[in-house]
């Protein structure tokens, strides 16, 4: 007779190095279904299968395990969109597409989207966080939007612009989107899906962008 399979180990009983990453997917769950305010960190270590204690070894306040949750979720996608703008070889209107669709797809269709609306639902409550947000996330994304723009007003792809201005208002779409889906989908008939959204947006801003002058 074969022997039994053995059974999964209990998460007190897994590896240590595994507990911060546990303890992060379950903060952000909690984190965007029930807001800053309202998620206890005996919550979030009850959900990750940790005592309390165990989550204060690796983050001290709610605060800190906030900002490892923000940290965790957006950087990787920050760092892809980066190394992006780094190696890629085509026009600059198939870079900001890409990245506008890639940023679509994070914010608005992955469940980090309750991320943002918690910031901006909580910062009258809570500025430390919004100012950490607007530092460690908008600010960086915003850079790449200003580094792109300026590729396409070096090679000539874009028309002159006010690029300060323009990097808020390529963004604010998706910003409006991802509280649309948390505040009114639900009550909506038919969503609008999200591809179709990007794909009238990228076809409103490119056709303000491109400089014609030439055709």
């Amino acid at each position: 007779m074969a022997p039994a399979a053995a059974a999964p180990k209990p998460r007190w009983q897994r590896r240590k190095d595994a507990r911060p990453d546990e303890i992060l997917a379950a903060a952000l769950e909690l984190f965007a279904r029930h807001g800053y305010a309202a998620t206890r960190l005996a919550d979030v270590a009850a959900h990750a299968g940790v005592s309390k204690g165990t989550l204060y070894l690796y983050f001290p306040n709610k605060a800190e395990l906030f900002k490892a949750v923000v940290r965790r979720a957006f950087a990787p996608n920050l760092l892809q969109a980066e190394t992006l703008l780094a190696e890629f070889q085509g026009s600059s209107r198939e870079l900001l597409s890409r990245l506008i669709e890639q940023a679509a797809r994070v914010l608005v269709d992955t469940p980090l989207s309750g991320i943002p609306k918690l910031v901006i639902a909580e910062a009258g409550n809570f500025p430390e966080i919004a100012e950490f947000y607007f530092t460690e996330i908008i600010q960086r994304g915003q850079r790449l939007v200003e580094q792109v723009l300026a590729r396409g007003l070096q090679r000539g792809e874009f028309r002159p612009i006010d690029t300060a201005a323009a990097k808020q208002l390529i963004v604010a779409p998706l910003i409006f989107q991802l509280l649309w889906k948390h505040t009114f989908q639900a009550y909506e008939a038919k969503p609008l899906p999200l591809e179709r959204y990007v794909a009238a947006h990228l076809d409103l801003l490119f056709n303000g962008l491109t400089d014609r002058t030439s055709e």
